[in-house]
C-alpha cells in the first residue's frame, strides 16, 4: 500500500481561490458559529438592555468603517466624521417627516429604505465638498480642515438652520410607527437589531470587496507613499475624493439607521467628541483592518457599558452619586486611558491578536 504525502498548509493557485470565503475548516466553522451567535443566540437570549448594547455596537461599526477607510486605507486623517453621519441622519429624518411620499410608499414601507439611500448619497457628496480642500493638504492642515467640516456642518448649519425647519426648535421628534421597512414597523430593539445586522453585513462585504479592486489598491498605494503612487500614474487627487465619498456614503447610512433607535434627533447626538471616539475605535481595534473596526467597536462599547454598570452599583453612596452625575467626564477619561494603554502595550490593535490566533489554527498542528 503506497502512501501519498501531501504538503502541509493550503496552497492557492489563482486569485479566486486566494480570496474565497470558505478556504479552510477553521473559516467555515468560524462563519457558521458567527451566524448562529448573531441570528439565533443573541435574539433568543439577550434582553432589551443587551440588545440596545448590540445596536450601539452596530452603529459604531457603521460609523467607524468610513473612518477606517480614510485613515487606515487611504492615509487621510479625519476628525470630523460625525458631520457626515449627522447629514445622513437629518436628511433621512427630513425626508420622512417633510417629503410628501405617496401613500402606498408609506404603507408598504418603501419610504424609509429610499431615504437611507438618498441620505447616504447626500452625505457622500457633502463629504466630497470638504474632501476638495482636504485632498490638497497633509498633516496638521488636513486635521484642521476635517475639524472645520464638523464645526461648519453640525455647530453652524444644522444647529442654526436645519434644526429650525418646521418651527421644531432643536429636536426633531420621531413618533412611534414612523420608521417602517416593508411590512415591519421598526418599533422595538429586536427589529432595530436585525436591521442593523443587515446594514452592517452589506457595508462590510461591500468595503472588503472594494478594497480588492483597483480603487482599493490605489488607496493603499497613496497611504504608503502618495508621491510614489503619483509617479506610478495614480491620480492621487481623484482617488482621495473617491475615498471621501465612500466614507461619507457609509457614514450617511449609519446616521440614517440610527434615527430608527431614537425618539428624537438633535445636534447633541453628533458632537465633535464622537468623531474623536471613532478614531479611538480604529486605533484600539487596529488601523488598516476591517476586523479591527468590529473589534474596536465591541471593545469600546462593552467596556463603557460595564463601567457604567459598575458605577451604578455604588450610586447610593455620596461618592458613587457624584461619579454617576459626572459619568460623561469619567467616560472621556476612560477613553483616553484605553488609547494610551493600547498605544503602549498593543500598538497594532486587537486585529493583530486576531491575526495571530487565526494563523495558529490555519497552520495547526504546526506553529511558526
Amino acid at each position: 500500500m503506497s502512501t501519498t504525502w501531501l504538503p502541509c498548509g493550503v496552497y492557492h493557485q489563482n486569485y479566486h481561490q486566494d480570496h474565497g470565503w470558505w478556504q479552510t475548516r477553521f473559516i467555515k466553522g468560524k462563519m457558521i458559529f458567527l451566524f448562529i451567535i448573531l441570528f439565533v443566540v443573541i435574539p433568543l437570549f439577550a434582553d432589551s438592555y443587551w440588545l440596545s448594547v448590540c445596536n450601539q455596537i452596530g452603529y459604531t461599526v457603521l460609523a467607524a468603517i468610513g473612518v477606517q477607510l480614510l485613515i487606515g486605507f487611504c492615509g487621510q486623517i479625519t476628525l470630523g466624521h460625525a458631520a457626515f453621519i449627522a447629514v445622513g441622519a437629518y436628511t433621512s429624518t427630513l425626508l420622512i417627516l417633510e417629503f410628501p411620499w405617496p401613500k402606498f410608499m408609506m404603507d408598504f414601507g418603501i419610504a424609509y429604505p429610499i431615504s437611507i439611500l438618498i441620505a447616504a448619497f447626500a452625505a457622500g457628496m457633502w463629504s466630497v465638498l470638504f474632501g476638495l480642500p482636504c485632498a490638497r493638504v497633509k498633516g496638521f492642515y488636513l486635521i484642521l480642515t476635517t475639524m472645520a467640516a464638523q464645526f461648519i456642518t453640525v455647530d453652524f448649519i444644522i444647529t442654526g438652520y436645519v434644526s429650525q425647519i418646521g418651527g421644531r426648535g432643536q429636536a426633531f421628534s420621531l413618533p412611534p410607527g414612523t420608521i417602517k421597512v416593508g411590512p415591519w414597523t421598526i418599533d422595538s430593539d429586536i427589529k432595530v437589531y436585525f436591521m442593523m445586522l443587515v446594514l452592517v453585513i452589506i457595508c462590510i462585504v461591500a468595503v472588503v470587496n472594494l478594497l480588492r479592486t483597483r480603487v482599493g489598491r490605489a488607496w493603499v498605494a497613496i497611504r504608503d507613499n502618495d508621491i510614489s503612487a503619483e509617479v506610478m500614474g495614480i491620480n492621487v487627487f481623484k482617488y482621495k475624493l473617491i475615498a471621501f465619498y465612500v466614507a461619507g456614503f457609509i457614514g450617511g447610512i449609519a446616521g440614517a439607521f440610527w434615527i430608527s433607535n431614537l425618539a428624537a434627533i438633535s445636534p447633541e447626538h453628533f458632537p465633535w467628541f464622537w468623531s474623536l471616539w471613532l478614531v479611538g475605535v480604529i486605533l484600539i481595534g487596529g488601523v488598516g483592518s476591517i476586523h479591527g473596526t468590529v473589534f474596536g467597536s465591541i471593545f469600546m462599547v462593552v467596556v463603557m457599558e460595564l463601567l457604567q454598570l459598575g458605577v451604578m452599583q455604588f450610586v447610593d453612596t455620596s461618592w458613587g452619586e457624584r461619579l454617576f452625575t459626572d459619568f460623561l467626564f469619567l467616560k472621556e477619561a476612560a477613553f483616553g486611558l484605553a488609547i494610551c494603554v493600547f498605544m503602549i502595550f498593543e500598538p497594532n490593535g486587537l486585529a493583530y491578536r486576531w491575526w495571530q490566533t487565526k494563523n495558529y489554527f490555519n497552520l495547526w498542528p504546526f506553529s511558526y
